[in-house]
């Protein structure tokens, strides 16, 4: 019995061990005081640097609104899209909070929220090939070359749907895009909310957006495997702020508006 009794409570003990070890994201950020954010600021309307160096964007008062909700003060971490998920899996920062798309490949290495939006791939074509390339399936040929930026979704979609074709990425979505608008490249894979703001900023009369998602892409905040309790703190949140009208707000500020355009870089 004593025995019995003695393996019991290691048993216990290693049990506490565990889950102190394993404390969600959340708690360890109102412990601390800060929520630490790791994102990518070059997504518009999401995430993006505007003229005084500052990070700004429909994503980042989403943010903004769930540490207030913490009680906590939010910290944006610049992190470089292809290695933002080591960077959490390191304990760089709390939570990805940058444009990122649910996948199951993602969903298999991270835990993530409910989506705060859904967008699909959409393109920007040079204006002469307006009439010739009417969706992406006419892209799927070794004569055009396509771009995107590395690690995102549009690499993946072109990689996957469009192998016949020519693909070389950037690791950053302007310097993509001015690659189609200089004529090196044919066309530009994107998320629709990011293109139809750079064909205006970008396009020059040069670039023809064709606007018709032709995937289906949840945006979601990523934690690690097993950070249950903070994934359900930020579904709760996100329900909150559907209800309240702060979402429909932030949403009408960045969606429906571009007055933040003269701000930008």
């Amino acid at each position: 019995m004593k025995k019995y009794l003695a393996s019991l409570v290691m048993g216990v003990c290693a049990l506490v061990g565990v889950a102190s070890a394993q404390a969600g994201a959340i708690d360890e950020a109102v412990k601390r005081g800060t929520l630490r954010v790791g994102m990518d600021p070059t997504y518009m309307p999401f995430e993006m640097t505007n003229k005084r160096g500052q990070i700004v964007g429909f994503e980042v008062d989403l943010l903004k609104a769930m540490a207030k909700a913490m009680n906590v003060k939010l910290e944006l971490v610049s992190t470089a899209y292809d290695g933002i998920i080591p960077a959490l899996l390191t304990d760089k920062f709390d939570m990805i909070g940058s444009g990122m798309t649910l996948t199951q490949e993602r969903n298999l290495r991270l835990n993530f929220s409910d989506p705060f939006i859904v967008v699909g791939q959409t393109l920007l074509i040079r204006k002469e090939l307006e009439g010739e390339i009417k969706s992406y399936k006419d892209l799927n040929d070794a004569k055009y070359r396509i771009t995107s930026k590395i690690g995102t979704t549009g690499e993946f979609v072109a990689k996957k749907q469009l192998s016949k074709a020519q693909y070389h990425g950037f690791d950053n979505e302007p310097e993509a895009v001015m690659d189609v608008v200089n004529g090196k490249a044919d066309a530009f894979i994107y998320d629709s909310p990011y293109n139809v703001v750079a064909v205006s900023k970008f396009g020059a009369g040069k670039l023809v957006y064709l606007d018709q998602p032709f995937t289906y892409e949840p945006l979601a905040f990523g934690l690690k495997k097993g950070d249950y309790d903070s994934v359900n703190f930020i579904n709760n949140f996100l329900k909150q702020i559907h209800e309240d009208g702060t979402y429909d707000r932030l949403h009408d500020k960045w969606f429906k508006s571009t007055d933040w355009l003269k701000d930008m870089e």
